[in-house]
């Protein structure tokens, strides 16, 4: 095999995330591949070929896989790139989690409790949070407002109907879609840093079905020329004629009820959603969910589960996990608007949570008076640094960290300093796990219970929940 070779072959298993490993010629080998389904005879060309693996890009699926069940019931699929999993049954969709997720841990860890997978409730119209953006469907073709198009870093796909969406989304965004196409408004160009349309920001909550919607733009269609005056403002908000499009918005015969239509103003070269400030058209710059009893006020920005009654499910066995803590001082880290930390305060003798956004910590603030909670405190920071300033020492931790998992530096600190009883460690990347639990294991830590719960249904993704407990470490790490 050579690199720039078209191969064909069949794919004999799917590691997370999407790794795949094919036969080629008779011969297995690993190569990487995106949204490969185990059994696919596939087309692929080899972008890199070493004697250990080959990495290439999936050209075309020749034959489906018998375990391709399922029609695709969105009609983005197959451009869009998302929701790769569509073909198969739900119950083979959590199957394969399943195994790939135990096959990693299996990788790192021995003797352990493996609890399987936990279905998501809603399979179907579960994200509670989308970010769309704006671009061209190909160079400089006509506006499109959705999700990047598979394989492409530039190309949009208007995913008018898209199925893990809550049909009011698809409402909004066609109805956002259409004002601009209609205005001819310039979207934000990545590498010239030309236009204005950004992003839009849509969340709707599961329970109390309040909607929050945030358009992004920069302040002004020249970057030179941006600034954050209040004349800018005045002159982009006639340019792209917000009150009209705030009419429409609350016109459309949604399901749900807007509480607030915000624009943000975002003059970052970098392609992300930031906020530098926000100005709202219409109502409130937050909306309202419930979670196991609980109320909590969702900001724009502030991190929260996006399938809220995957969530339930995720929460009440951490719940299960720390058991009976009456006693106990548990450190909720990377805690976010402080859910986790107000769902486990019942049962502890004092939560205390720390977040590095600084909005996510005023709303869990807020949140805990919301709750009538008296026994949480949250802390603005960096985990790697706040570890060291607080005083009181844990009993019990609670790690729930970005994708990427933890700072190796501030996960030593958790290991080596703090040395709690237990840790439960929930991930959105059971990649980013393992490798954590390696070094959690060198200091003493054993791995009890692990279990998925499958909160990203249709597509690759899963959530994992893991119980260590603090045992005398093979090796001491100083």
């Amino acid at each position: 095999m050579k690199k720039g070779q078209i191969a064909e072959g069949y794919i004999k298993r799917v590691d997370f995330p999407n790794k795949a490993f094919l036969e080629i010629d008779g011969e297995e080998r690993k190569v990487l591949i995106k949204e490969g389904i185990a059994g696919q005879k596939v087309q692929v060309l080899l972008t890199k070929v070493r004697k250990e693996k080959c990495e290439g890009r999936l050209l075309k699926v020749l034959e489906k896989a018998p375990i391709e069940t399922e029609e695709p019931k969105c009609p983005h699929f197959g451009e869009c790139g998302g929701c790769s999993l569509q073909t198969l049954s739900y119950s083979e969709q959590v199957k394969q989690k399943e195994e790939q997720v135990k096959r990693l841990l299996d990788e790192v860890c021995s003797s352990y409790l493996f609890e399987g997978i936990y279905q998501s409730p809603v399979q179907w119209g579960y994200r509670n949070k989308m970010e769309f953006s704006f671009g061209d469907e190909y160079k400089d073709g006509p506006l499109a407002l959705g999700m990047h198009k598979k394989g492409s870093f530039y190309d949009l796909v208007t995913v008018r109907d898209c199925r893990i969406a809550d049909r009011d989304y698809n409402q909004i965004l066609d109805c956002v879609w259409r004002h601009f196409a209609e205005l001819k408004t310039a979207y934000y160009k990545k590498m010239q840093h030309t236009g204005i349309l950004r992003h839009l920001l849509v969340r709707k909550a599961g329970k109390t079905k309040e909607i929050l919607i945030d358009l992004v733009t920069a302040s002004s269609a020249v970057q030179e020329t941006a600034g954050l005056t209040e004349e800018n403002e005045k002159q982009l908000f006639e340019e792209l004629k917000l009150s009209l499009l705030t009419k429409r918005l609350l016109e459309l015969p949604l399901e749900g009820k807007i509480q607030g239509i915000l624009h943000t103003l975002n003059d970052s070269l970098a392609d992300v959603v930031r906020n530098d400030k926000t100005i709202v058209l219409y109502g409130q710059d937050f909306f309202y969910e419930e979670l196991l009893g609980l109320r909590f006020q969702i900001r724009p920005f502030s991190f929260f589960q996006t399938n809220s009654f995957g969530t339930e499910v995720l929460y009440q066995i951490v719940r299960d996990y720390v058991g009976e803590t009456r006693d106990k001082v548990i450190f909720d880290l990377y805690s976010g608007t402080g859910t986790i930390a107000q769902i486990l305060a019942p049962v502890a003798k004092k939560v205390i949570g720390v977040e590095i956004v600084e909005e996510a910590v005023e709303a869990a603030k807020e949140n805990t008076k919301r709750n009538r909670l008296s026994n949480c405190e949250f802390i603005a920071g960096d985990v790697l640094e706040k570890i060291d300033e607080i005083t009181e020492k844990p009993d019990f931790i609670v790690l729930d960290p970005p994708r990427d998992g933890v700072h190796p530096k501030a996960l030593e600190k958790i290991a080596g300093r703090v040395q709690a009883e237990k840790i439960i460690y929930i991930s959105c990347k059971p990649t980013s796990l393992t490798r954590d639990l390696v070094v959690l294991q060198r200091y003493g830590y054993q791995v009890e219970r692990v279990c998925c719960v499958d909160m990203f249904p249709q597509t690759a993704g899963v959530e994992t929940v893991c119980l260590l407990e603090k045992r005398k470490p093979d090796t001491m790490v100083m």
